[in-house]
């Protein structure tokens, strides 16, 4: 390395000795941002071009930031621009990390966050108070620090300060430095072909209901480590069925084979005529006439088939509703390696007609009425009743019966949500008789569906959200809306702020894309290494993920249109048909924009209408301490959710239906309208609730 008598002045003014070394280092690293494309050759001559230029340098003295001038110069001169962006905006984020944590305040504000954990007395006091195991106090420590991380370090200052402040709300953030996707439609069918790996072993494909079961938990758990989100299974009774068939051609032959030796006519029958028989059957609902051939006109095997057929049946439906049960109660209490928590998961259900997707549904929906231990209602999975006409929504559809049920079960639990197909923005993508193509959900509310970068992945399986960012909108409603010095709301600059929040968040949602697209398929094994994200089985182990991810959404969200309506016109949209224009308005503004940015970014940005309570009740906090009460906005814990009308006001579950349905077409993300149910709601005045909210166009909804 080149010795050249020139004393460098470090940040803190400390003087030190020139060292070539930490120049090469530096400029190295910069090379290496750019992966593959450059050689040690290259670095190697910015190196000496630096070298010469500080050989010639005029002053005794030397400051840190000046040669990092002269290496900025050297790229660009050299034409390695791609590496003097990355270098560039490398010293911009060290620049803010130094501020964040070297300035007094922010550092007392990032200690603060740290003290906000609870831990001012002792620990095991505190962990008593908050009934925390060790795992999860040390995920909440690792998780306020990641997320101060994230702010200093990793995003645009501007970004940040928005959190801060309130005007938006990053999802998730602490999760930002890994680089996860939020949540995904895990395909069951694909993953269990073949088995799949967890780290620890490879898990077999499943050969009977309970294995399938087993292995759906195990999918959950492990697929819930490589994301922040929800894991949700989008066919459950399609995928399952199998495992169904599987278990009944295994009781068939056991039930057959124990008859036949108990009255001896093993003697008299050819046994491997009956199985290879068995083994040729496609589903357990067919005709037992076609083993008489084994029968030899006896009435009496005639019979004994007959019986073995209804104890196999019997059999089978009691396995497949043990195995439910199993299914609920791992869901409740499996915790995965994040944070030590119980996995968010759901599935969607309700649509397969086949004997064994049937009695999937049917024993999942009384399970889940049955409750866990000591009956209660189970929290996970999030159950999806999905609703279509000519399959379970009116008397004559082959699921009828199953629709009814789910009302039933929802009367008693909340439980399932319902999904609802036939709407026009549900259905477009559809083909008939192909599950792949319906629609679902996932148990808070997120909806992946559409796809601008290849019409034939414009399915739900595989899929999945990466990130969502929601805006306050009643902060906008305050600072444009009625007041003491305003009569009448200043909508041009409500629309002025509007655009620039959504240019904000749509800006932050591309730098938290680049992220995401620059991790490898070794850092998510589970996700894209057994291939569960789409098309990721076509890529190799460093392999980039941008390739795959690329077909999630980038949701922006919204919280308190309610609210933000009480600030422009003195009513929300429940009470004024005016406000309820205007609502409409805002929330079709906010699509249009974001389709745009769809088209312009060959991204599948999305609208949600975010469900999310604690969000809310962080921006009313917020808010209350900036603007103080105002009447029917901040004099709350927490703004009202989404688009939903405020679940006190006094309105017709059929109002409130009608009101809320144009929203669900407006918010391609995700949408969710919460029905109140009273003790005199029985199963028909449910049910026909339900079949209100499918005519309205209501995508996704569940009862409180």
């Amino acid at each position: 390395m080149e010795t050249i008598p020139i004393t460098v002045v470090k940040r803190n003014g400390k003087k030190v000795a020139f060292d070539g070394t930490k120049i090469a280092i530096a400029i190295k690293k910069g090379f290496d941002s750019i992966e593959a494309k450059y050689q040690a050759e290259d670095a190697n001559k910015i190196y000496n071009k630096v070298i010469s230029h500080l050989q010639n340098w005029q002053e005794p003295k030397i400051k840190i930031e000046q040669i990092q001038d002269i290496i900025e110069q050297e790229l660009k001169s050299n034409h390695y621009d791609d590496v003097y962006e990355s270098f560039s905006k490398y010293r911009e984020r060290r620049a803010q990390s130094r501020e964040s944590f070297v300035d007094e305040k922010k550092l007392h504000k990032f200690l603060k966050s740290i003290e906000n954990l609870g831990f001012t007395s002792s620990i095991e006091d505190n962990l008593e108070k908050e009934n925390s195991c060790a795992m999860e106090t040390i995920f909440k420590f690792g998780s306020t620090v990641s997320q101060e991380f994230s702010k200093a370090y990793l995003m645009k200052k501007e970004f940040a300060d928005s959190h801060d402040k309130g005007d938006i709300y990053i999802h998730d953030m602490d999760f930002f430095p890994m680089g996860t996707t939020n949540c995904c439609q895990i395909d069951l069918d694909k993953l269990f072909e073949d088995g799949f790996y967890t780290g620890n072993g490879k898990m077999r494909e499943p050969q009977d209901i309970r294995s399938y079961t087993s292995l759906c938990s195990i999918a959950i758990q492990a697929n819930q480590n490589d994301q922040h989100g929800e894991q949700s299974i989008p066919a459950f009774d399609f995928y399952l069925s199998s495992g169904v068939f599987k278990t009944f051609k295994k009781e068939f032959k056991q039930a057959i084979d124990d008859l036949l030796a108990f009255t001896n006519f093993d003697k008299f029958v050819a046994l491997n005529g009956i199985e290879r028989e068995i083994n040729k059957l496609t589903t357990m609902d067919f005709d037992i006439a076609i083993f008489d051939k084994f029968t030899r006109d006896s009435v009496e095997l005639q019979r004994l088939f007959r019986t073995a057929y209804q104890s196999a049946i019997s059999k089978t439906n009691r396995i497949t509703y043990q195995s439910m049960e199993a299914f609920i109660h791992n869901a409740n209490t499996m915790a995965s390696s994040a944070g030590a928590k119980v996995s968010t998961s759901s599935i969607n259900l309700g649509t397969d007609t086949s004997a064994e997707g049937r009695m999937i549904t049917k024993n999942f929906l009384l399970a889940t009425e049955e409750g866990l231990g000591d009956k209660e209602t189970p929290i996970f999975p999030i159950s999806i009743f999905k609703v279509k006409d000519g399959i379970n929504s009116s008397p004559n559809d082959p699921n009828y019966d199953l629709f009814q049920l789910a009302c039933r079960v929802a009367k008693k639990r909340h439980l399932p949500h319902f999904a609802f197909l036939d709407t026009n923005f549900n259905k477009d993508l559809y083909k008939e008789g192909d599950f792949n193509t319906e629609v679902a959900y996932t148990g808070l509310s997120i909806r992946v569906l559409e796809n601008v970068i290849s019409l034939d992945k414009a399915i739900t399986a595989g899929r999945g959200n990466l990130s969502i960012t929601t805006i306050n909108l009643p902060r906008l409603g305050i600072k444009y809306g009625i007041n003491k010095e305003r009569k009448q709301a200043d909508m041009e600059a409500f629309f002025v702020d509007l655009d620039e929040k959504l240019e904000l968040v749509k800006n932050q949602l591309l730098e938290r894309f680049e992220l995401q697209a620059n991790k490898h398929v070794y850092n998510f094994p589970f996700l894209a290494g057994n291939g569960v994200w789409i098309d990721s089985e076509k890529l190799d182990n460093t392999d980039k993920l941008r390739r795959i991810i690329k077909h999630g959404t980038l949701s922006i969200g919204f919280i308190g249109l309610a609210e933000c309506l009480k600030a422009l016109t003195g009513k929300h949209h429940g009470e004024s048909k005016k406000s309820q224009e205007l609502g409409l308005q805002i929330i079709s503004h906010m699509r249009q924009k974001i389709d745009e940015y769809s088209q312009k970014y060959n991204l599948n940005f999305s609208l949600i209408a975010t469900p999310k309570g604690n969000i809310s009740e962080r921006f009313t906090q917020i808010d209350k301490t900036i603007y103080g009460l105002v009447h029917g906005i901040t004099d709350k814990n927490a703004y009202t959710t989404s688009f939903q009308i405020p679940l006190e006001y006094n309105i017709s579950n059929k109002d409130r239906i009608k009101i809320e349905a144009p929203y669900h077409n407006l918010t391609n993300g995700g949408h969710l309208s919460c029905i109140t149910l009273s003790e005199q709601d029985d199963l028909a005045s449910i049910e026909k609730i339900i079949l209100q909210m499918k005519e309205a166009g209501i995508g996704y909804a569940s009862f409180i």
